[in-house]
């Protein structure tokens, strides 16, 4: 018999005033019986830096075919693709031949440096693409925070981000390790 995903019920509360965008999300995120802690607040944290009405999470660990988020406008055409992890390197030139905008937060420490290091040559010719690393000390913080129900607030402002559950503040940080082409 299989095992199934764990639900997590978040209330998420954003403050970016940096977008100036400031509401708050019921989410129902479904964690995988493969994924971790760590990894399912990465994908809640990318939610929290790019909020949207239409910003949806799709099933990119065991879909191919789909983001970890993703945003598609009122034809369906996908607008922002963001991965989390280390997504092979064919299927994010895919994501990027698919979508306006393709992200990519990494994470996991000498393993995502490595990662990074043997790809960032073919992803050179992505003009499309970003690439976020997130230090593991910031990804093992807010991996603390995960809870079955959580009430999490996250505040963007001057370029800091801060994540918190009301009793502990985590300061996210990150590293751009490619930006897109300026057009």
């Amino acid at each position: 018999m299989a095992i199934k995903a764990t639900i997590f019920k978040t209330n998420l509360q954003i403050a970016d005033m940096e977008r100036h965008y400031y509401q708050d999300h019921a989410l129902t995120l479904a964690r995988h019986p493969s994924e971790t802690d760590e990894r399912l607040m990465v994908r809640l944290l990318a939610f929290a830096l790019h909020a949207h009405e239409y910003l949806e999470f799709g099933q990119g660990m065991t879909d191919d075919d789909e983001a970890d988020l993703w945003l598609k406008d009122m034809t369906g055409a996908i607008e922002l693709w963001i991965d989390v992890g280390l997504p092979d390197e064919k299927l994010i030139r895919k994501a990027c031949g698919r979508s306006n905008q393709v992200i990519v937060y990494t994470y996991g420490g000498r393993i995502a440096d490595m990662w990074f290091a043997q790809n960032s040559n073919q992803f050179e010719r992505l003009k499309n693409l970003t690439v976020i690393n997130l230090p593991v000390e910031t990804t093992r913080a807010i991996a603390k925070l995960a809870q079955r129900t959580m009430q999490l607030q996250c505040t963007i402002q001057d370029g800091q981000v801060w994540l918190s559950d009301g009793n502990e503040s985590v300061e996210v940080e990150r590293m751009i390790l490619k930006a897109p082409a300026i057009a």
